[in-house]
């Protein structure tokens, strides 16, 4: 079960690949990583490689290695970038994996997508974590990223500025949805606790499906699952 994200982007389809395949422009936009560096390559008939850090939280980081294994670009425009990934920090959930990049000119706009898909170490426990845990999230950081970078190049909204935006945002609903619950709970807790559970918890539906605003990433923009059946390029 691999992880798919699809998102339409106007722009040129030149700079769309310039921001998706320079490592300093990459890793600006892009969740999943805190800084990625090409490593040497001295003769040019070999791979790219790559080192990428992604940092965890409370001070720690995770570092990894990935190759571009291919790069092709057919008659009618269309781009396909196809690498695989792993990774030997002990801390890393991920093994090893592999996917590709497609970029899809349709005449208004770009088709940019990926399709990749790892394998896990830590045994049952760490499979258990991946599918309810660990997938999901990185499904939607893979989404959300893919709409800060549609916006980095629709509206020139530096990757940064829309970072910010997004947690002032999430902080603003948080905030409006207690304090809907503690209005709530402080006048009727003792008259109806049923309607306090109510309006709590559609307080926090609220919250969660508010449309967000154009100038600030979603996920839910971008689309989980194809069309319609797509070729894989899978990295061996």
């Amino acid at each position: 079960m691999g992880i798919y994200v699809e998102t339409r982007i106007r722009g040129a389809i030149d700079d769309l690949w310039e921001r998706t395949q320079s490592p300093n422009l990459h890793s600006q936009w892009d969740l999943r990583f805190s800084a990625i560096h090409y490593l040497p390559r001295p003769n040019p008939a070999h791979a790219q490689r790559f080192q990428y850090v992604t940092r965890i939280g409370f001070g720690l980081r995770v570092h990894g290695v990935g190759e571009t294994v291919g790069e092709r670009e057919t008659g009618n425009g269309r781009r396909t970038s196809a690498l695989k990934f792993w990774s030997d920090d002990p801390k890393s959930l991920i093994a090893v994996g592999s996917g590709y990049w497609q970029y899809l000119p349709t005449g208004h706009d770009v088709c940019f997508l990926t399709w990749y898909d790892y394998q896990t170490r830590f045994g049952f426990a760490g499979r258990i974590f991946d599918r309810l845990m660990f997938r999901p999230l990185l499904g939607w950081a893979t989404a959300w990223s893919f709409d800060r970078l549609r916006l980095w190049i629709e509206q020139d909204i530096e990757p940064k500025t829309a970072l910010q935006s997004s947690v002032a945002h999430g902080l603003a609903r948080t905030g409006m949805a207690c304090l809907a619950s503690c209005i709530v709970w402080i006048r009727f807790q003792r008259r109806s606790p049923l309607l306090v559970r109510g309006v709590t918890l559609a307080a926090i539906l609220v919250g969660l499906l508010w449309p967000v605003p154009d100038t600030i990433p979603a996920a839910r923009r971008c689309r989980r699952r194809p069309q319609r059946q797509r070729t894989r390029y899978t990295a061996h």
